[in-house]
């Protein structure tokens, strides 16, 4: 097995960082489906504005909110407006590695889903 990358959510935008909450990324229940991310999957958060990458877990906010928000000591490592990267990995046989290709998901401006969008997967 070797660990590569599943699925991402390229250039989400941030909403809010709430820095009384007790740690995660709150997001739209939307984009999650659209990667086919799970609630409290450990993520890696990476911030385009400030170069800061955390490791969190995520948390399922309100379908149709295109909420994205840093929780507690995440909410240091960002602002409302930075722009982000979200990426899952997991495990895949060795064989199927160079077969592989993860979920990539495009948001538009205010985190919302184009009405139509092509995800590349790979065949189970």
């Amino acid at each position: 097995m070797i660990q590569v990358l599943r699925a991402k959510i390229h250039h989400a935008t941030i909403t809010e960082a709430n820095l009384q909450y007790v740690g995660s990324l709150t997001l739209d229940e939307d984009l999650m489906d659209a990667a086919g991310m799970f609630e409290f999957e450990k993520i890696q958060v990476v911030n385009v504005n400030n170069g800061e990458r955390i490791e969190t877990y995520l948390i399922k906010g309100k379908r149709g909110s295109q909420v994205c928000c840093l929780n507690g000591p995440a909410a240091r490592k960002g602002m409302k407006g930075d722009m982000v990267i979200i990426l899952s990995y997991g495990l895949v046989e060795i064989g199927k590695a160079k077969t592989w290709y993860p979920i990539i998901v495009h948001p538009l401006a205010g985190n919302l889903l184009p009405a139509e969008r092509s995800v590349k997967t790979v065949d189970s």
